[in-house]
């Protein structure tokens, strides 16, 4: 037997295999979808650049040189011009892929599972519980996120970390509502009255039955934001709320370059184009993978 027969085995020996057997068929949903493809290109692509910055970046990105200031795209030695201090743009860029790349993982491995904690918590006592998480959340979710990261940022004062963590607090509630209406979906469910039965207790019922179950519904939803976190951690560099000179971080590149966007048009938009094809990408993946984790698709 290949490996591809004992991944598509209808009838698997042991749970591992069946694990693969059903990863490898997501993969195959995927990889029909040629958008999902190109997401997943683009954010490939970003890994690359972010780890290897430092041999791909052609230039210093902080080294100041005057004489070569605001040089149109083209130029030899600077593909992309250069800005008002005479930085090389497209190191910049490379560089703050790696600033943007830290501000989603950072994000991505807080606000999701402290939506996920509170949302299957909620969901899966109900009564009082769930009324007090879920009127925090409204309370949160009452605010626009930008503003309300704004405002933490105001009193944590600038920097990329003030930021993260500002936005780590702002994307939870949409997780916490996604895995509350999973979690009412199944803690009624044959097979968690059985494990209640056995004696288990709330905690390993939660973590163990109801958690998985909610995880590729947060999946997609942490793909599908993270467009969102991005542009608000460009928007906080923009406003001076986020990482500070001489970082090159994209947002704070466009608000640099804002003064010059009619005439040397390049220093602002060139990482204006960075932030899109990212976001970009973060968006089709998403899509792709609701596509695959969605079990009413998953027989497609």
């Amino acid at each position: 037997m290949t490996v591809i027969e004992w991944l598509r085995d209808p009838n698997p020996a042991s749970r591992r295999q069946a694990r693969l057997g059903q990863a490898y068929l997501g993969w195959l949903r995927l990889r029909r979808n040629p958008l999902a493809m190109a997401g997943l290109v683009i954010i490939g692509l970003l890994l690359v650049v972010a780890a290897f910055a430092p041999w791909l970046a052609p230039h210093d990105p902080i080294a100041q040189n005057l004489q070569n200031r605001l040089m149109p795209p083209g130029t030899a030695g600077h593909w992309l011009g250069t800005d008002d201090f005479g930085r090389d743009i497209l190191s910049r860029i490379l560089y703050g892929a790696r600033i943007t790349l830290a501000v989603i993982a950072l994000v991505a491995v807080t606000a999701p599972v402290l939506g996920l904690i509170i949302g299957t918590v909620a969901g899966y006592f109900g009564g009082w519980v769930d009324a007090v998480l879920m009127r925090l959340t409204d309370i949160f979710l009452a605010f626009p996120r930008l503003i309300l990261a704004l405002a933490l940022v105001a009193v944590l004062g600038p920097g990329i970390e003030n930021a993260v963590l500002a936005i780590a607090l702002t994307a939870w509630p949409p997780y916490a509502r996604v895995a509350r209406a999973e979690t009412l979906t199944v803690r009624n469910a044959d097979y968690i009255a059985a494990i209640r039965l056995q004696g288990a207790s709330a905690p390993r019922i939660i973590w163990g039955h109801v958690v998985p179950m909610c995880l590729p519904s947060v999946i997609i939803r942490v793909t599908l934001d993270m467009a969102g976190v991005i542009l608000i951690a460009a928007g906080l560099g923009f406003l001076g709320l986020g990482a500070q000179p001489p970082l090159s971080e994209w947002g704070l590149m466009i608000s640099a370059g804002r003064k010059y966007l009619f005439e040397q048009w390049w220093v602002a938009t060139m990482p204006g184009l960075a932030i899109f094809i990212v976001s970009l990408g973060f968006n089709l993946l998403g899509d792709g993978l609701r596509d695959v984790l969605d079990p009413r698709s998953s027989g497609k």
